[in-house]
């Protein structure tokens, strides 16, 4: 097999892995992304010490700005994305994020001045009904709602990530980005909690915690770069839409989390249009 299909897939595997920690931390999302983040830049900085060539402070002062907004934007998205499933479960958190393809759909013209092609117009209406499938009502005290509305969030912010990103890619080294992105997304976490009375992870969270910034977050975004010089765009992202699939696969046997044949039938189309929307982008 493929040393690249490999390494994505174990990459993928480590993302959809990470939804569970959701339920295996007790504290605030706040403080979880907090632990991610920081285990994370820490363990980039030293790959990118000892094991690279990646000069992480070799970059024009003008990107300060882009890594800030790049670090509030992946806390927000990350934080979103951890209260929606602590507020539903992992299936409902996966699924409603995935659908950031569609806010990609009508932002990538925006950002860079691209023409909005049919298909995608028409995927983006795909990924719509399966939201619809997803969501049972549109009442906030439903946790299910409310959890797939921080999902969507959580999609929403990780779009606008990655459109800034695929900017930022262009002068950047990937890991450096990386770095610097969880490094500003740890120091924005700081504030709010040191001003909120929030739950606390307890010690026994530590190896957790320390496991979803090193492994799940550190080491999988490293194999997901490099996998890239080695399989093409398409092949990556079709395996990308993965993700969800590993994680409530994850955490039907570990968490025994059986999601409702709806949100399996809304996230099958979601996905299978994320996988479509992969491909089209990448002919």
């Amino acid at each position: 097999m493929n040393k690249g299909v490999v390494q994505i897939h174990i990459a993928v595997f480590l993302f959809g892995f990470a939804g569970l920690f959701g339920k295996f931390l007790s504290c605030s999302p706040l403080y979880i992304v907090l632990g991610r983040t920081f285990f994370a830049f820490i363990a980039l900085f030293v790959f990118a010490r000892f094991f690279s060539k990646t000069a992480l402070f070799v970059f024009d002062k003008k990107q300060v700005s882009y890594f800030i907004f790049q670090g509030i934007l992946l806390a927000v998205h990350w934080w979103s994305f951890f209260l929606s499933i602590q507020i539903s479960s992992v299936a409902i958190g996966l699924v409603t994020f995935s659908t950031f393809p569609l806010f990609v759909t009508f932002l990538e013209p925006l950002f860079f001045k691209e023409k909005l092609k049919t298909i995608d117009i028409f995927i983006a209406g795909i990924v719509f009904i399966g939201i619809l499938l997803v969501i049972p009502d549109f009442n906030f005290s439903n946790n299910v709602t409310r959890g797939g509305f921080f999902g969507i969030i959580s999609g929403f912010t990780f779009a606008v990530l990655a459109l800034v990103n695929r900017r930022n890619a262009r002068v950047c080294d990937s890991i450096a980005v990386a770095f610097y992105q969880n490094l500003f997304a740890a120091i924005f976490l700081v504030l709010p909690i040191l001003g909120l009375q929030i739950e606390r992870p307890q010690l026994w969270d530590l190896p957790n915690l320390i496991f979803l910034g090193v492994v799940c977050t550190a080491c999988a975004h490293t194999l997901f770069i490099k996998s890239l010089t080695f399989i093409r765009a398409q092949t990556a992202a079709v395996i990308s839409g993965l993700e969800p699939v590993y994680g409530i696969i994850l955490a039907f046997f570990i968490l025994n989390e059986i999601p409702e044949i709806r949100t399996l039938f809304g996230g099958l189309i979601i996905i299978g249009a994320t996988i479509l929307a992969g491909r089209q982008n990448s002919e």
